[in-house]
């Protein structure tokens, strides 16, 4: 049986369950229930979900089509309206539960590139380079990314928004930046 006419079916099931038929609405159930399964897993795939989603998605979706089967509009075919369900479904069990993907690290070890260490700078060598800061940038920059403390307590301190606090962390970073990279240019 083609798509076309599968839906065809299907939208004849709907009509007669939507006038009380409960016969006819078990067939649209049990007939649809293999093609949301297949269409949950497909989509399960390729979207990295894991294979034990396609179930929860396959109650969720036949759920959905009863307590929304007055929404569909008969004059349009069922199928679209069946497969929007599904979609919308399995998108809402990915928000809940959330998308993780988890690989041994053992698989991977051995694509992973080598840490990138930065030269270790002397003391004297970084604050040749905050001198040319701001004094506020600064103190913003030993206080974060020399000392450690967090937005929220440098904010705090210095009686700024976060916001600002990260909008001056990053200006101070990217002219450090170009200083270093301007000065080793010179060497």
């Amino acid at each position: 049986m083609t798509t076309s006419s599968q839906e065809n079916v299907w939208a004849v099931w709907m009509r007669a369950a939507m006038t009380g038929d409960p016969g006819a609405y078990r067939q649209l159930l049990v007939s649809l229930t293999p093609h949301v399964r297949a269409v949950a897993r497909s989509r399960c795939r390729r979207f990295g979900a894991p294979e034990a989603e396609v179930e929860d998605i396959v109650q969720e979706v036949l759920l959905t089509i009863h307590l929304k089967r007055g929404t569909w509009d008969q004059s349009r075919p069922i199928g679209p309206w069946v497969a929007a369900i599904t979609r919308n479904k399995l998108i809402d069990i990915l928000r809940r539960r959330g998308r993780h993907i988890s690989v041994p690290i053992e698989d991977v070890i051995d694509n992973l590139p080598a840490e990138d260490r930065p030269p270790d700078s002397s003391a004297s060598e970084i604050d040749g380079l905050l001198v040319h800061l701001k004094a506020q940038q600064r103190e913003i920059v030993k206080s974060i990314s020399l000392d450690g403390n967090s937005i929220r307590d440098t904010a705090d301190r210095l009686q700024m928004t976060e916001g600002a606090v990260r909008v001056a962390l990053h200006r101070a970073l990217k002219a450090l930046g170009a200083i270093y990279r301007s000065s080793a240019r010179e060497d």
